[in-house]
């Protein structure tokens, strides 16, 4: 094979090259907006989120308001002191759990275990704490130790809440969703929609009310489908044997050795369509008699 270049070549390649280099100069900055146009739209799906979160904790936010107002909840912490959850779990952070103290159950320290990212239940919340609390909400500071029971890692916002939370740990995992229930907004919060009720160990005989509340909300749905949603590509002319195959191949081939006769006898000769039209008859009357009449003298006498 032979190539021939023309005298063209150089310089359509250097012009090729400049265009190479100046795309390289221009993709670093494609590359970065890139980027950012990504992180916009996570920001954007995020911001939706926290919309519809907003919106569904609209309703538990107004009966708050209506049943403590602001001003009875100022006078109640007027010689209260807020503490943010940095400053708990600086007050805890000399806390050590030392798995000596309860054998039976298995703890995870800090320093045997690499604590941070562990799936923490509850979201990382103290399950003791919101149980005894009637519902208030600490954060666990796994520095304490973490516990596992029953394949789940929980913390603690404190040693003693970590203590009495091993000795029946059943007992307030049955806890938290009972009071789950009454605050339906904790559900989401702590992942628990996630889970299945579980009754507790101790009560073998559930009374009705609690039947009543685990009550399950039915509701119709349906769903719609399509016929085919993958088209069928069945060829039924397919034949897969070759000699098969080759049979119709022959049998084709002998066709184009065959012509077509025919015969006219003496009844079918000249024989051809006809056709007759006719018109259709008119509406018409005719009449043939018609009504008459005559008048007769009749008979009259005079007297003079």
């Amino acid at each position: 094979m032979q190539l021939n270049f023309d005298g063209n070549y150089t310089p359509r390649q250097d012009f090729l090259e400049e265009i190479h280099q100046a795309l390289e100069s221009q993709l670093v900055q494609i590359t970065h907006l890139s980027k950012l146009w990504c992180e916009l739209q996570d920001e954007a799906a995020l911001l939706n989120k926290l919309d519809d979160i907003t919106l569904s904790l609209q309703p538990f936010i107004t009966s708050q308001a209506t049943m403590f107002p602001e001003t009875y909840l100022d006078s109640l912490m007027e010689t209260a002191e807020l503490k943010t959850d940095e400053q708990r779990l600086a007050e805890t952070c000399h806390e050590r759990m030392d798995p000596a103290q309860m054998e039976t159950q298995e703890w995870l320290t800090s320093e045997t275990t690499n604590l941070t990212g562990l799936p923490l239940q509850y979201n990382g919340f103290c399950g003791y704490t919101l149980v005894h609390r009637d519902g208030l909400l600490l954060p666990g500071n796994p520095q304490i130790g973490v516990l596992k029971h029953k394949e789940m890692l929980f913390a603690f916002s404190s040693k003693e809440a970590a203590l009495k939370f091993a000795s029946c740990p059943d007992d307030i995992i049955a806890g938290v969703m009972t009071t789950s229930k009454h605050f339906p907004e904790l559900l989401k919060l702590l992942s628990l929609h996630q889970q299945p009720l579980c009754a507790h160990p101790k009560s073998e005989v559930q009374s009705e009310e609690s039947l009543q509340e685990m009550a399950v909300t039915r509701s119709d749905g349906g769903t719609q489908t399509d016929i085919h949603p993958i088209m069928a590509n069945i060829d039924r002319l397919y034949e897969w044997n070759e000699w098969e195959l080759r049979r119709k191949a022959i049998k084709l081939a002998d066709l184009r050795t065959k012509a077509t006769h025919s015969t006219q006898t003496d009844l079918s000769y000249m024989r051809r369509e006809n056709s007759t039209q006719t018109w259709l008859p008119k509406e018409a009357s005719t009449q043939t008699r018609k009504g008459d009449g005559s008048s007769v003298p009749r008979p009259q006498t005079y007297l003079a």
